[in-house]
């Protein structure tokens, strides 16, 4: 629906609700109308899917000759009253293609989300499934001067219960990421390969936290070899100076070989990405990092219009024209888990046809696409945006392949092999920490350390992080669509 026609139904529908109230008499019943149910928030979403969505010419109810007349696509509009719902039955094959497209009614707290910015009690923790449906958490880690960091809580420990009621596959969602912003968890330990309380409970309370992405920098000096190490946990835009800061030590300390941990690390801003590979290496200035597909419709109107927005090329500046810190490496090792994605993932694939990378871990989650906020406006841009509502989407717009076609689809298999042992994590950025200490032993040819393997039977289920707004997501950011948005030129309505 035209914004003439959303201003038109809304004049018509007052007219005839005053029409109805002055023409009553006041010993009448007053039988109100029904009203007509509202899909401007609809015809957004129809509109912004039909242009943008990269399986567009997969869902039928999203072809461009789909309603031949007005009346049946305002019909169509009303099949769901429920936008999140109407966005849902426009997802292409949600259970194993398009795993990731979202929408949000407020897209402030997503924007929020963007710069690193959401609700946290600073405990970041991973689920597992158990065989009998129960599942447990683990913490990974705790961020600084967060409610936790103040609390008896740490890396390595486990919780089973949350206000008094064990996690099982049905309540997880409500009892940890519900509208509750305090809750209590009860801890638990290994023992025997056997999940055991220890009667502590630990009160925790959410508030807005903005997270440092860069979590660890570290330089070792061991058998000859000055090897650096980074833990980073998200690639947040805005804090890549330091980011390029971390890459600067490590300059100055003529380090010979890198260690990049992204195990914890969901993913975020292609353009990160882009910056982090060239701090990586720093000799394949201006040469192709990776290349884009989007759906038909527009990957024929960049071709013809804008051919250099389809490619990422390495750099040596950051988005805000600073200079990228470089260390000219020529292999990297990079440690990976079920929690690696997206902007993770297209780093390592961006960098496999150049230098050698060697992964430590586990397998990445395969996350291959990349979003883009579609806001209620003219042109689908912030500017603008309808003041009725709040709702954006985050649908999957485009694939990232590598110099030679390659991408991170199906997920990235570990050269060494190595999960988190729950019973024995170790130190975050200590060399004794065993998938740390599995890349030095690597890198330096020295014996590994021993790591007791535990031997309890769980699944893989999610983490705090791919919870939040963002999830696993990976986005290309507003202002890299600004001038492509501002031309305005093949944003037609089309139906």
């Amino acid at each position: 629906m035209s914004n003439f026609m959303r201003a038109r139904f809304l004049i018509i529908f007052l007219i005839l609700n005053l029409f109805a109230v002055s023409c009553s008499d006041d010993d009448d019943e007053i039988e109100e109308p029904i009203p007509e149910q509202n899909t401007e928030i609809q015809d957004y979403i129809w509109q912004g899917m039909n242009l943008w969505y990269f399986w567009q010419a997969d869902v039928p109810n999203l072809g461009d000759n789909k309603f031949t007349t007005t009346e049946a696509y305002e019909n169509f509009l009303k099949t769901e009253e429920d936008p999140e719902d109407f966005f849902e039955n426009l997802i292409f094959d949600k259970t194993n293609t398009d795993k990731w497209s979202w929408i949000v009614d407020d897209y402030i707290e997503l924007e929020n989300s963007f710069q690193g910015i959401s609700k946290s009690n600073g405990v970041e923790y991973g689920l597992v499934l158990l065989p009998n449906n129960d599942i447990y958490g683990w913490v990974r880690y705790i961020l600084p001067n967060s409610d936790a960091s103040n609390k008896p809580i740490k890396r390595g420990d486990l919780f089973t219960k949350v206000n008094g009621t064990q996690l099982t596959l049905d309540n997880y969602r409500t009892l940890l990421f519900g509208a509750n912003d305090t809750y209590t968890l009860s801890l638990a330990k290994i023992e025997n390969n056997t999940i055991v309380p220890t009667n502590v409970d630990v009160a925790l309370t959410q508030v807005a936290y903005t997270e440092n992405p860069v979590f660890i920098k570290n330089v070792f000096a061991v058998a000859g070899k000055k090897i650096g190490y980074l833990m980073y946990n998200g690639f947040t835009s805005s804090f890549d100076n330091q980011l390029n800061d971390a890459f600067l030590l490590f300059k100055n300390e003529g380090i010979t070989d890198l260690v990049l941990d992204v195990r914890y690390n969901p993913g975020g801003s292609v353009r990160t990405a882009v910056s982090l590979a060239g701090m990586i290496t720093g000799q394949f200035k201006n040469q192709l990092f990776t290349k884009e597909r989007w759906n038909n419709k527009i990957q024929a109107e960049f071709e013809k219009n804008y051919p250099d927005f389809l490619v990422n090329n390495f750099t040596d500046k950051l988005g805000n024209g600073n200079l990228i810190n470089s260390l000219n490496l020529n292999k990297l090792h990079v440690i990976t888990s079920r929690s690696s994605a997206s902007a993770s993932e297209l780093v390592i694939s961006g960098l496999q046809p150049y230098i050698a990378v060697k992964l430590v871990g586990d397998k990445t989650v395969g996350k291959y696409v990349a979003s883009i906020t579609l806001y209620d406006s003219e042109d689908f841009g912030r500017q603008g945006a309808n003041p009725n509502h709040k709702y954006a989407m985050q649908p999957i717009v485009l694939e990232e392949i590598n110099k030679v076609g390659g991408s991170s689809k199906g997920g990235l298999i570990p050269d060494i092999t190595l999960r988190e042992d729950h019973a024995n994590l170790g130190v975050l950025g200590d060399v004794s920490e065993p998938l740390l200490n599995a890349a030095i032993s690597d890198i330096t040819g020295l014996p590994r350390k021993v790591q007791r393997a535990d031997k309890m039977v769980y699944e893989y289920l999610t983490d705090s992080k791919m919870m939040t707004p963002t999830g696993d997501n990976m986005y290309i950011e507003k202002k890299d669509l600004g001038r492509i948005l501002s031309e305005k030129k093949f944003f037609v309505p089309v139906k």
